[in-house]
């Protein structure tokens, strides 16, 4: 047994400070055989509850504690520089659960009221909690180290027996540090004579900040990456010494032999601290229910009742039966309190209307959540399961996830605050890691790398959620050689490893809420967020239900705000609209889905999907929700099998004939988890909460829990009459399924919410594109795109009007007009007053009268330029050169008028036209259309009055050899020609010193990264200008990410040559093997002979990227025209066409 603890240690939860992790630090306690070990991060208590099990675990009595910033004056003195704001550190540690609680009050307080640079508690706050704490002197940071050092040994001495005083004889200790450094000895001393003075007991501490001595430079970098310096700057945060790291029980007593018995006493103060941190599990808050209703329970009852008779025309005694049972179960696990808790704020939202989801994951297997309107799907017209969501045979906390308008969710979390308290509801803090790519970055920034290089050296590290640095090192062979380039190299690669996985950062999670019985600080400590002033949990999602907190999301989904605001638009010209009134099966839905016109539509966007969507053409929601199901890694393997079954290709196979009512739907494809439960009630004759319980233990695939639940289940089924072979066999083949079948209630959830987005995109295409532009009227790329398929599908959208326009994009005549707000420096407050202008006096009829009628201060200058140089102004004036040039003395003009209205320096009739005569216009000739158009794509995103390209479309069409939309579409081995618009123009220093450069390249279909090597550079240098329109020749780089194409040649637009097409690629879905659908593309191509070789790619969506290409006969020719192309695109199975 060692007879030395380490008292006072740092984590990585002392973020960028600590570069030690939990685990190794309690890893190196036990190689020490350390019974004790403290945890005393900066100013936190991030880790303290994973440090406490993960102890414990161990073995180890963990030592709850924390290294406090200490105020000299008051906490809510907030003035002042950091620098000039001292503060001291001071170490406390938990004896017992009081202490605990007092070190949780501390923590928050520190950051809900003393928070001023650093997280700071004061002598008020210490003399008012500091029961149940010991109290050590910390570091040479500490207030009585510091005055020793600074000569005040007095000052010190009595400062030292205040807090002896305070904290009571024997629960305050003085720390004696030794690293090397020189200030330390210097208080060591002093520390050692105040001791003898005062007789108060003395320990012996390390102020770990990293486990081993070798982990020091890593740290040094970690501190670096913190205070965004570069390690080559000599003045900088830095460690003086290597010393801080844990060092074994016989070192401490090398270094501290002359004082033993302070070692000895590290144990003693262990000894004192015996922290069990309760964890009671989930604490519902009281809910107040109305005075007629004798309980909780009865008025849930009430409710549900009152919410069936809405629900179902017609209360069946099956209807009542199925209620009554839930309501049986949710009373009996004592969850009464939490329904009504739920059903109470979405009861608010859609009082106040606020969109709410139809359900999201298992809750909406619930018939109390439906009739409670938590949920808006019927379970048992889709066949769901309650038993999924809340097992009467497992008692565990029931979760609704909960889906609101994205604009409109933080109304429901003000009103939830507001109602239980502020003090006893917040967020939930989560902490960003430092990940593969983003640690190899924050090194090499740190090292002086160039950022282009170690931004190309990430780009090494292979994607993937789970992938790390030491995988990536296995897999890229260019990621192991990189280190014979160089010490430096060598260097990032070593400390990258060593940082990889800390704690970089803390935020909030973006969706939990946490509710409390009583005020957050009797169960967690709290943090604020100093950028937004947010308070939150400093623990982590996964642990606070334990420490007795209720836990909801809050979720803000988009296409809810989508929904929403198409349904404002229809009403405009179809005022009785209402989404949730539409037909189940209607036929243009269906025929938009079934052809595979899926973009923009909720779940089924993309472009996997789509092609499903072509060769299953799903008449109904319950295939759709099949569809959404199996759309995911494991069951994707079975779409062919549901897609051929359904058209009849195959038979509809079932395991058992009294299996059929269970799979009918599905076609004999298992694809719900709530089928692996009703097979398993139907064969073993489980209830359906054991068969849950099998599900979750088929999921988890533990072997010993596998072979107890296999046992069971034949069991079972013998005792039904099946013969423990079929049983076996059933058993086996639920076994994938129960694993990757997805929850069904989820699925029919969603699948409902897609429905309804495709319908509105199917029946008022205009509205539904302008609300998905509305919605991302933020997002540059993404409006970019929703602008360029709202084209394809044939709609107009027209430029901002000045006299038309409103907040957001809106439709007239079947015409998306463009909303302010999708204007470049139009802020919300300028566009609503604008609005409100043309609202009160009607349409503007000039220029000058739009300056008179609005708030110059609000409506500046700025925004007034813009508005001019993308023509939201045309229909007041044409000419925007003149609108422009005449701006500065139309504004002096229309000011001068304003201020003398203002001050009643008018005459007492109204200001005449002799007193303010309109100033005189200087008409300019009118821009250039290239002008013009280059600031319409500045401002608006996209070019309106046409495109720059224009004029060498056809050039362009004749010679240009790679679609831009699809640059992977090219071969990597032939040498290419493009035309286009040159943008963003980077040039670069070499390692040799000379230069290259970067470049985009924009066309009509897309754009692309350009590569200048030096050569091409020198001999081209002079045609690259910002917004030329430039021919290129040279190859495609298909090796990273994302396309770029290397720069042989620059050529004027009418110098390229012609391309000749001579290859028609044709994708198909590489589960495309029925005879009939080869036929019919075969037929298409001898009907449309032309001189392009046909390539087959052969996808397979089991296996990710990869494909087979295969080169048909050489007999078998086609036409290459776009027209054919597109014909093609529609066939079954044909997922992508292109030429080459």
């Amino acid at each position: 047994m060692s007879d030395f603890v380490h008292l006072h240690n740092h984590s990585d939860y002392s973020l960028l400070d600590g570069a030690a992790s939990l685990e190794r630090l309690i890893e190196k306690a036990k190689s020490f055989q350390m019974k004790h070990l403290a945890l005393t991060d900066h100013g936190n208590m991030f880790g303290v509850l994973k440090f406490y099990q993960l102890c414990k675990k161990q073995g180890i009595n963990p030592i709850i504690g924390s290294e406090f910033y200490m105020s000299p004056g008051s906490r809510h003195i907030k003035t002042g520089t950091e620098s000039g704001n001292k503060y001291y550190h001071l170490v406390l540690l938990a004896m017992n659960e009081t202490g605990y609680k007092n070190l949780m009050k501390l923590s928050s307080l520190s950051y809900t009221e003393g928070f001023y640079y650093k997280p700071r508690i004061d002598q008020e706050l210490l003399e008012r909690y500091h029961e149940g704490l010991i109290c050590t002197s910390a570091c040479i940071a500490g207030e009585i180290p510091s005055l020793i050092i600074q000569g005040n040994e007095e000052e010190a001495a009595r400062r030292a027996g205040f807090f002896q005083d305070l904290f009571g004889k024997g629960n305050f200790y003085l720390e004696l540090q030794d690293h090397g450094i020189p200030d330390q000895r210097v208080a060591n001393r002093g520390i050692l004579s105040i001791a003898g003075r005062l007789e108060i007991p003395v320990i012996v501490t390390n102020d770990i900040h990293y486990v081993d001595r070798e982990d020091a430079v890593a740290q040094d970098i970690l501190v670096c990456i913190g205070t965004g310096k570069k390690k080559s700057e000599l003045k900088r945060l830095h460690f003086e010494e290597q010393e801080f790291y844990m060092k074994s029980p016989s070192e401490m007593a090398r270094i501290f032999a002359e004082v033993p018995e302070a070692l000895r006493r590290t144990v003693e103060v262990a000894e004192k601290c015996q922290v069990t941190i309760p964890l009671p599990g989930p604490q519902l808050p009281d809910y107040q229910i109305p005075k007629e209703f004798s309980s909780p329970e009865l008025y849930l009852r009430h409710l549900a009742y009152e919410g069936l008779k809405k629900r179902y025309p017609e209360v069946t005694e099956e209807l009542k039966k199925r209620l009554d049972y839930e309501l049986d179960t949710i009373i009996r696990m004592k969850f009464t309190g939490y329904f009504l808790i739920v059903w109470d704020f979405i009861h608010f939202a859609r009082s106040q209307g606020i969109p709410v989801g139809p359900g999201r994951g298992s809750g909406a297997g619930s018939l109390v959540a439906y009739c409670l309107q938590i949920t808006d799907i019927d379970p048992l017209k889709y066949g769901l399961l309650f038993e999924r969501f809340l097992n009467p045979e497992r008692v565990s906390m029931p979760d609704f996830d909960i889906d609101f308008c994205f604009e409109r969710r933080q109304e429901v979390i003000e009103y939830v605050t507001e109602k239980y308290g502020k003090d006893r509801v917040g967020q939930i803090i989560t902490f960003g890691t430092l990940k593969a790519k983003a640690v190899l970055k924050d090194v090499a920034r740190v090292l002086d790398i160039p950022f282009a290089e170690s931004n190309e050296i990430a780009k090494w590290i292979p994607e993937g959620h789970k992938m790390t640095l030491s995988k990536a090192l296995e897999e890229e062979e260019k990621l192991r050689q990189l280190v014979q380039k160089g010490p430096i190299y060598q260097e990032l690669i070593d400390t990258s490893l060593k940082l990889e996985g800390l704690s970089r950062h803390a935020s909030t999670h973006a969706a939990g809420i946490v509710i409390g019985k009583s005020p957050l600080t009797d169960y967690v400590p709290l943090y604020r967020d100093p950028k937004t002033g947010t308070i939150s949990t400093q623990y982590t999602m996964e642990q606070l239900e334990a420490c007795g907190l209720v836990k909801m999301d809050f979720l803000g989904l988009k296409t809810l705000t989508l929904i929403e605001n198409t349904v404002k638009l229809i009403r405009k010209r179809v005022p009785d609209f209402d989404i949730e009134k539409i037909p189940e099966n209607d036929p243009a839905t269906f025929k938009l889905l079934g052809e595979g016109k899926s973009a923009c539509v909720f779940q089924f966007e993309s472009q996997g999907m789509q092609s499903i969507l072509k060769r299953a053409k799903p008449e109904s929601i319950q295939e759709l929700i099949a569809l959404n199901a199996l759309y995911r890694p494991g069951p994707m393997q079975f779409i062919d099998q549901f897609i051929d079954a359904k058209w009849g290709r195959v038979p509809v196979q079932y395991p058992l004939p009294e299996l059929e009512p269970v799979l009918k739907e599905t076609y004999g494809v298992i694809v719900y988890q709530e089928q692996v439960m009703e097979i398993a009630r139907i064969v073993a004759g489980y209830s359906l909460g054991q068969a849950d319980i099998l599900r979750r233990a088929m999921g988890k695939k533990k072997p010993e829990e596998m072979a107890k639940q296999k046992k069971s289940f034949i069991e079972g089924a013998i005792a039904k009459g099946y013969s423990a072979k079929k049983a076996d066999e059933i058993f086996e083949l639920l076994v994938p399924f129960a694993g990757y079948g997805f929850n069904k209630s989820h699925a029919a959830a969603y699948s409902v919410l897609a429905y309804k987005t495709a319908y509105l995109k199917a029946n008022f295409p205009a509205e539904f594109m302008a609300a998905n532009l509305t919605n991302e009227i933020n997002d540059t790329d993404k409006l970019a795109e929703y602008i360029g398929e709202t084209r394809k599908m044939g709609i107009d959208i027209l430029p901002p009007d000045i006299n038309a326009s409103e907040k957001y994009f809106s439709v007239v005549n079947g015409k998306i007009l463009y909303g302010l707000l999708g204007m470049k420096n139009m802020g919300t407050n300028a566009a609503e007053e604008i609005l409100r202008a043309r609202s009160a006096g009607g349409p503007f009829r000039s220029f000058l009268e739009f300056l008179d009628r609005v708030d110059l201060k609000i409506v500046n200058r700025k925004v007034l330029e813009t508005g001019v140089q993308c023509g939201l102004f045309d229909s007041l004036h044409p000419n925007r050169a003149t609108l422009l040039n005449n701006l500065e003395g139309m504004l002096a003009f229309a000011e001068k008028k304003k201020e003398s209205q203002s001050y009643g320096q008018a005459s007492l009739f109204g200001a005449s036209t002799e007193e303010f005569p309109e100033p005189q216009w200087e008409e300019t000739p009118d821009w250039p259309e290239r002008e013009k158009l280059r600031f319409e794509r500045e401002i608006l995103g996209f070019y309106f009055s046409g495109h720059p390209l224009e004029p060498y479309r056809t050039v362009w069409e004749k010679s240009v050899t790679i679609d831009l939309e699809h640059p992977n579409r090219a071969s990597k081995d032939t040498t290419h020609r493009l035309l286009g618009i040159l943008k963003n123009i980077r040039l670069v220093p070499t390692k040799t010193g000379k230069k290259m450069a970067f470049a985009l390249l924009e066309d009509f279909a897309g754009s692309i990264e350009l590569v200048i090597f030096t050569s091409v550079l020198e001999e081209y240098g002079h045609k690259l200008q910002e917004d030329a329109i430039l021919g290129v020749v040279g190859r495609i780089d298909l090796s990273r990410d994302r396309p770029s194409f290397i720069v042989e040649e620059v050529k004027e637009p009418d110098m390229l040559e012609n391309k000749e097409i001579s290859e028609l690629h044709i994708a198909l879905n590489g589960s495309l093997c029925n005879e009939e659908d080869f036929y019919q593309l075969r037929s298409f191509i001898i009907e449309h002979p032309g001189p392009c070789s046909v390539y087959l790619h052969f996808r397979d969506p089991k296996n990710g990227e990869s494909e087979r290409i295969i080169r048909a006969s050489a007999q078998l020719k086609v036409s290459g025209k776009k027209e054919i192309q597109l014909q093609l695109q529609e066939l079954p199975g044909v997922e992508e066409v292109w030429v080459r």
